[in-house]
């Protein structure tokens, strides 16, 4: 039986007095894309340098491919691919010069770097712009640029940090495609994100706030946590209306939700006629509600305010 690619038990990081990192376990499997989920501080990142031999723990254990996170680092560098939430190539260098960069920072030579090399250039749609400035690229080309770059050597684990941080949707998309079809083929790719409609793209999400896991599970397991009723209320006002709810006598939650608020509230019966005197009382127009299933972002900010909500700055 084969070890799990990624598992860590009471992963510990800290900096001085502050716990950036906190007695975090978990095991991931083979072919998984394994989603970290969280607001700014939670300690996304710092668990992903862990992973990856950049950091030291300070407590606990880890192992990457079978190899220790505290003994081996080198040696897990040279097995995995990584990514960082930083464009990591060269703008000055042009396409073909990166991945020629990369293939020999990875021992790629001969048929096999030919092979690579168009496997990059065609995942990347850059056939024909290979002598483009990687620098003048569109953001979505360049970060599919260093996604093959990062596999240009075919490691069987993948971290992705923040891959995706300032990329249009249809971009965004489309690297998730990319992902997948990684996954697909066989690549454990553990990936942190702080953007839901992403998040839902992982077969299991570790949702983290203030350095600790607050919850593991699938996105579909993680909705069915929150069993309080939610509804989706329409106002002219919905900062001012999120405002007047939290602490509202009934209301367990309030929270932006686009151009609407989402409200969890003890009981249906009493928030139907409860949550218009609140609106009112602080001269917020009433354009309705109905309720709504939980999604996974009315999860996720249900379990940070329950664990002492998101760091501040």
């Amino acid at each position: 039986m084969r070890a799990d690619p990624a598992r860590v038990h009471e992963l510990t990081r800290r900096f001085g007095d502050f716990t950036a990192v906190d007695r975090v376990t978990f095991a991931v499997r083979h072919g998984e894309i394994f989603g970290f989920l969280g607001p700014n501080g939670a300690g996304k990142t710092t668990t992903i340098k862990m992973l990856t031999g950049l950091l030291r723990p300070t407590q606990g254990e880890g192992w990457v491919d079978g190899l220790d996170i505290g003994r081996q680092p080198d040696l897990i560098r040279r097995r995995i691919g990584y990514m960082s939430q930083r464009f990591s190539l060269y703008p000055d260098l042009r396409v073909d010069e990166n991945i020629a960069l990369f293939a020999g920072l990875y021992g790629i030579a001969g048929a096999r770097f030919d092979d690579r090399r168009s496997w990059v250039l065609a995942m990347a749609g850059l056939l024909g712009r290979e002598r483009s400035l990687t620098g003048e690229l569109p953001l979505g080309f360049k970060q599919r640029l260093a996604l093959g770059c990062a596999v240009l050597h075919e490691p069987p684990i993948l971290f992705l940090d923040e891959p995706t941080s300032g990329v249009d949707p249809v971009a965004r998309r489309a690297f998730w495609d990319l992902i997948d079809s990684l996954a697909s083929a066989g690549t454990t790719v553990l990936v942190t994100t702080h953007y839901m409609e992403e998040a839902e793209y992982c077969h299991r999400l570790a949702l983290m706030n203030r350095g600790r896991l607050i919850a593991l599970d699938t996105p579909a397991a993680l909705k069915t946590r929150l069993e309080h009723p939610i509804f989706e209320v329409r106002t002219d006002r919905p900062p001012v209306a999120v405002e007047a709810l939290r602490g509202a006598a009934g209301v367990v939650d309030a929270a932006l939700f686009g151009r609407a608020v989402h409200v969890v509230v003890e009981d249906e019966t009493t928030a139907r006629s409860r949550i218009p005197e609140v609106l009112a009382a602080r001269a917020c127009a009433f354009h309705g509600m109905r309720r709504v299933p939980p999604a996974l972002e009315d999860v996720f900010v249900w379990l940070v305010r329950r664990e002492g909500g998101a760091v501040e700055g």
